[in-house]
């Protein structure tokens, strides 16, 4: 019976610490603090983005968000608010393997609470969001993925560049997994930078 739960604790233990995103945004959303207003939610937001990462892979993100906005009080999280997004997802523009260039397009719902501030002229968010992609190509840049459809999971620091949040910065990870739905799942793993305009 001890045995049982060795393994089983082992194993909880291991699932945490395979999932980083996972990990990393329970560490952030477990403190329970006084922030800043989030922007208007009446409001819609495109944003373009540049990629980098995985086996040399280049690209472009353009993304659409609705102003369908949902503001939540969430257990151990607080205030928090739900969007959702859709995006064009163009890889492999600079890469080395121009000749496998493919796109892919992802529709998610995102999290996004407000961060303690350093300067009200530059408020904080940080943004996290598991949502589902379909992948043009199952092969390019030189990785096998597996599947066309795949998870996205996401987590993001957005940088306001005025105090209503109408321009803002972001900084994000983006994984891309099959979630086991193929034997092949090597994951993706992507930083982008992109400018985000509300209106």
């Amino acid at each position: 019976m001890q045995n049982s739960h060795s393994v089983l604790d082992k194993s909880i233990l291991y699932f945490f610490l395979s999932k980083p995103t996972l990990l990393l945004t329970i560490i952030v959303l477990s403190f329970q603090v006084t922030a800043a207003q989030m922007p208007n939610k009446e409001q819609q937001a495109v944003t373009v983005e540049y990629m980098t990462g995985s086996a040399d892979m280049h690209g472009m993100r353009i993304a659409y968000r609705p102003d369908f906005n949902y503001d939540l009080d969430l257990y151990l999280i607080g205030d928090t608010r739900l969007s959702w997004e859709a995006s064009l997802n163009l890889f492999d523009l600079h890469g080395s393997a121009r000749n496998e260039a493919t796109y892919g397009v992802s529709v998610s719902p995102v999290f996004s609470k407000a961060l303690p501030n350093i300067s009200e002229n530059y408020p904080l968010t940080f943004e996290f969001g598991i949502g589902v992609a379909y992948v043009h190509d199952e092969k390019f840049g030189g990785v096998d993925i597996g599947s066309y459809y795949q998870f996205e999971d996401r987590l993001a620091l957005l940088i306001g560049l005025d105090k209503n949040q109408n321009s803002e910065v972001a900084v994000r990870y983006i994984h891309y997994s099959n979630g086991g739905l193929n034997t092949k799942n090597p994951g993706l793993d992507f930083f982008s930078v992109g400018y985000i305009y509300r209106f």
